[in-house]
């Protein structure tokens, strides 16, 4: 009986011992509930107050009202368990569960000395961001007062585009454009500090050292964009030059021989687009040099490196279709056949597709092979229509053609038929 009598006594002392602790644990879970609520109920009210569901739905983050009035609740609720947790090890800590509070303690502790860094870097971004829209506002006002889309203008009113692409065109114009490049310059720096300030190097340092990249490639990409706004006025100058000489030298009379369908094609404006086209190619691959990457260099250089191969075939289909027309022309005005005029056009038209694939280096044996199947086809299939089904058609030309010669050897002074210098050389014996 004393021994359960002690039992009793030890579990009373333990009780009355732990008991300051358990009400401590009690009203903190009270004061946590309390704060917790308070700060939840105040958040929801000062947030509809001040009617924030509607700036979530003008910064696009919510599409309705409902959709805002969740997000504020939610809001309310994050602060309402983040509360909680900071209560969390204090209430574990007066039951004597040490162990478990340490962790969360030193996660609290982790985030607390974490928050200053989070809020100079949302501070950063926040000035930063403002700082960049000023500029970019400011940017497309001075580009707008000084009128810099007039030429924008100038080329859609020449090209007569529809009302429809004059406003997706007014998206995207030059003054917008810029003002937004400002934009983008000016928040990679701030960007770039905001995550140095994080002092997070596994996320930091990628990030950071990809816009150092952007950053220092800049300067290059303006000055390839000035090379390719430089070609293309280059090329539009002498582009208008060539073709005012050319249009002069009166070549456009040899147009006809291009096509008799399209009486518009003009020679001269063929010649100066491909000068053109040339021109931009060397200034589109100097601008790729300019932005110092290996496998756009590699491109250029190729491409520089195939370009006298296509001039050459350019000029070869060139002279390949101008020689048809102007055969095919020739041939119809002195034969009076429009088919074999047509046939030989067809024939020359297929030698330059050919000989251009085979300059092109386009699958050479393959075209080679190619070019004698279809002329091997072309002389088997004429040489069977003529044998077979054409004898008789044969037998009469040769007749007209022989009966032809002979009519022009007796028109010829100083000729005579066989059978009259046989008489002669019979007289004469």
């Amino acid at each position: 009986m004393d021994q359960f009598t002690n039992s009793l006594q030890g579990i009373w002392t333990s009780f009355v011992a732990f008991l300051p602790n358990l009400l401590g644990a009690i009203l903190l879970i009270v004061l946590a509930w309390v704060i917790a609520s308070l700060v939840k109920k105040g958040v929801t009210k000062g947030l509809h107050a001040i009617n924030f569901d509607q700036k979530l739905m003008r910064w696009g983050v919510a599409n309705t009202t409902d959709d805002g009035n969740r997000m504020i609740e939610s809001i309310g609720l994050i602060l309402y368990y983040l509360i909680w947790l900071f209560f969390i090890p204090g209430i574990l800590a007066q039951i004597g569960l040490s162990s478990i509070a340490v962790p969360i303690t030193n996660m609290f502790d982790g985030f607390l000395a974490f928050l200053p860094k989070l809020f100079a870097a949302v501070l950063i971004l926040a000035i930063g961001y403002f700082v960049a829209k000023f500029v970019k506002e400011l940017v497309q006002n001075v580009l707008e007062t000084i009128n810099i889309d007039r030429f924008l203008n100038k080329y859609i009113q020449k090209t007569g585009q529809t009302s429809a692409a004059k406003v997706e065109s007014n998206r995207f114009t030059i003054a917008r454009v810029l003002a937004n490049t400002v934009f983008v310059v000016i928040l990679i720096p701030v960007i770039t500090m905001a995550l140095e300030t994080l002092q997070i190097r596994s996320i930091s340092e990628p990030i950071v050292n990809v816009l150092n990249q952007v950053l220092a490639s800049i300067p290059n990409i303006l000055v390839a964009v000035i090379l390719l706004i430089a070609g293309g006025l280059i090329a539009k100058l002498l582009g208008d030059l060539l073709e005012g000489l050319l249009t002069s030298s009166g070549v456009d009379k040899y147009s006809k021989y291009l096509s008799r369908n399209n009486p518009q094609m003009k020679l001269s404006t063929i010649i100066t687009r491909i000068v053109q086209t040339v021109l931009m190619i060397f200034f589109v691959v100097e601008a790729l040099n300019v932005l110092n990457l290996e496998i756009l260099n590699t491109i250029g250089v190729a491409i520089i490196a195939y370009l006298p191969s296509v001039l050459i075939a350019i000029v070869i289909l060139g002279l390949g279709i101008f020689g048809g027309n102007a055969l095919s022309s020739f041939v119809k005005d002195s034969t009076g056949s429009r088919m074999t005029g047509e046939i030989v056009k067809y024939i020359v038209y297929v030698l330059a597709v050919f000989m251009t694939l085979d300059q092109l280096q386009f699958a050479s044996s393959i075209v080679n092979t190619a070019f004698l199947f279809v002329i091997g086809g072309l002389a088997v299939a004429f040489a069977l229509a003529f044998g077979l089904g054409g004898r008789e058609f044969a037998k009469k030309q040769l007749d007209r053609l022989d009966n032809k010669m002979q009519e022009e050897a007796k028109q010829i002074p100083g000729t005579a038929s066989k059978t009259e210098v046989e008489k002669e050389i019979d007289s004469f014996e």
